[in-house]
């Protein structure tokens, strides 16, 4: 199991590398003052560098680079952060993947490729052509480096809002949230929020064990894992408090007020976690102090200021 003294010591591997991310305080339409951790300011538009760059750098990497599957954000991640290193990166994504998040992965020089209609289907081929290359494999959730750098946001949010009580954290294949509950451990509780067409930690977690789940909706292209790694599993049933579900129009409604009230352009799996609020998914008890992970940025602007 991922623990603190892996994540400080991840935090300490990665800092050079990543930005430590601001925390906004304001009014989300409850008794009192919602913690927004943005790390949808982090470099390649969301919290993915993290475990990219703490995976790259715990590993020996061979002449043939690095490579992934993904939705669009680890992607672009593990993209930035080869550049970053000077490493080649080959990376594969479902031909559903937004035009913007595809872009972004080219922009940093990796070779995009796609195809599938699901993650699932990209993991498959890219591990095809990893068996070919023998590039090194970056997961986007189920290797304990990826796991141990997601942590650091917990650990920064800890440090920068020590008063919090519950954190509510959007989940797909669960590195983010896995790696958030490993920090925290107890001290407090930490909610998944899964859009109601994904719902794989929820599942899982009512199943026992991973097991596979739906994909599809509003956020599908960054929280659609049809399972949830094996590794952040055990964390999530230990540490995990709730897994709840939100509707497609309670994300799209967090992304209007996100930009509404703060003028943040958060990408549906970015505001799936504020979703839980405004939906009534998650109540926060009476003295609670709220904190919100907004994971992600990648998407069309016009489709939020305009909406």
């Amino acid at each position: 199991m991922i623990d603190r003294k892996a994540i400080a010591a991840a935090a300490s591997r990665i800092s050079q590398y990543v930005r430590h991310t601001p925390v906004l305080r304001g009014d989300f339409g409850g008794d009192s003052p919602v913690a927004l951790k943005l790390e949808l300011l982090q470099h390649a538009g969301s919290f993915k560098p993290r475990g990219a760059f703490n995976r790259l750098l715990s590993a020996v990497v061979p002449a043939a680079g690095v490579i992934a599957a993904s939705g669009g954000n680890h992607g672009a991640a593990v993209a930035y952060a080869a550049r970053c290193l000077g490493m080649t990166a080959e990376i594969f994504v479902p031909a559903g993947t937004p035009a913007a998040k595809v872009a972004r992965i080219a922009s940093y020089g990796a070779h995009v490729v796609q195809g599938g209609e699901t993650y699932a289907e990209a993991l498959l081929a890219s591990r095809d052509r990893q068996a070919e290359t023998g590039a090194l494999e970056v997961h986007a959730y189920d290797h304990a480096d990826v796991l141990a750098g997601q942590g650091t946001v917990g650990r920064e949010f800890e440090h920068d809002a020590p008063e919090l009580t519950h954190i509510l954290v959007a989940t797909g294949g669960g590195g983010l949230i896995g790696g958030i509950a490993a920090w925290y451990a107890g001290s407090a509780e930490v909610i998944s929020v899964e859009p109601e067409g994904c719902p794989t930690l929820h599942d899982a977690l009512r199943a026992g064990q991973p097991v596979s789940a739906p994909v599809g909706g509003l956020a599908a292209d960054s929280l659609g894992a049809r399972q949830v790694g094996a590794l952040m599993f055990p964390i999530a049933q230990r540490f995990v408090s709730q897994a709840v579900l939100v509707p497609d129009e309670a994300i799209l409604a967090a992304q209007h007020l996100l930009w509404d009230r703060f003028r943040l352009i958060a990408e549906p799996g970015g505001a799936t976690a504020a979703a839980a609020l405004l939906a009534g998914r998650f109540v926060p008890p009476a003295g609670a102090r709220v904190g919100v992970v907004v994971c992600g940025g990648n998407t069309d602007p016009g489709k939020v200021v305009s909406g």
